[in-house]
């Protein structure tokens, strides 16, 4: 089978498998408010990785069966012990090993689809699109989470988390990713034939009116950054000084009461 080519930088570890888990949880009011899921049953998400995800849309939507489509051997194994324990998962999903660029399945073979912080990660988001509208019921909707790192804002300023996260985004792409892929949905969707695009700008901008979800964000962000830490200190893309010193800065921006973090991803949402 294909592989489709990967900018995955943040390793498939224990830990990176809870962080998942972690983030799927933290931002599922973001990311699942008002899905367009109503009387859907068979929904196809793309890059179901750990299950995170699925376990919640299956939460969210209880008539949908879920099938996750996933190229990783290990995430796999991971979702399958994750939703086994999972009550209302129970004979709910799918899972399969699949490379999203030639999906396994016939034409209208589901009536909706789920797709988040995938195509940041892979080598070819307009086949993976196409795919997904051709195995998808015409009128179907699809809903599309991804990144636009050009969007990150830390105050105080910090040097050196500006210095990793510049390698964070180069390395990503040097391996295959997108991680501007956000702002791209729009034209992407629309190229591959789906009808309908709506995009959505979603942001978080925290201060002091909110130190509490301020302090809770920055530390979920900080496990997010050291999680490629690894892989490009093996690249030659940082090295130990800036590592540290974007945890000291991390540090010092928790502690501050003026700190001011800024995010924005984007969210479109079509019909095929």
């Amino acid at each position: 089978m294909p592989q489709t080519p990967t900018g995955y930088l943040h390793g498939y570890s224990d830990e990176e498998r809870e962080r998942l888990h972690h983030q799927a949880r933290f931002l599922a009011p973001f990311v699942h408010d008002r899905l367009p899921y109503r009387k859907r049953t068979r929904l196809l998400e793309v890059g179901a990785g750990v299950g995170a995800q699925t376990e919640l849309l299956l939460r969210f939507w209880p008539d949908l069966h879920v099938t996750g489509v996933e190229i990783n051997d290990a995430q796999l194994e991971e979702a399958r012990r994750h939703l086994g324990a999972v009550p209302w998962a129970q004979g709910r999903y799918t899972l399969t090993k699949a490379d999203a660029t030639q999906l396994p399945y016939g034409p209208a073979t589901f009536d909706s689809a789920f797709l988040c912080w995938v195509l940041e990660h892979v080598g070819d988001a307009s086949r993976v699109l196409e795919e997904v509208r051709r195995v998808l019921v015409p009128g179907s909707p699809v809903v599309c989470s991804e990144v636009f790192n050009a969007t990150f804002f830390l105050d105080p300023y910090s040097p050196d988390t500006l210095r990793y996260w510049t390698a964070f985004n180069e390395h990503q792409l040097a391996v295959g990713g997108d991680p501007f892929v956000g702002a791209k949905l729009g034209n992407l969707l629309q190229a591959t034939g789906f009808r309908e695009v709506q995009t959505k700008v979603k942001s978080y901008h925290l201060d002091n009116r909110d130190p509490l979800e301020r302090a809770e964000f920055l530390a979920y962000w900080s496990d997010l950054l050291l999680s490629g830490a690894p892989a490009m200190l093996k690249a030659g893309n940082v090295d130990e000084s800036v590592v540290e010193g974007m945890r000291k800065e991390l540090e010092r921006v928790a502690s501050d009461p003026n700190s001011v973090f800024f995010y924005a991803f984007i969210q479109a949402r079509a019909r095929a």
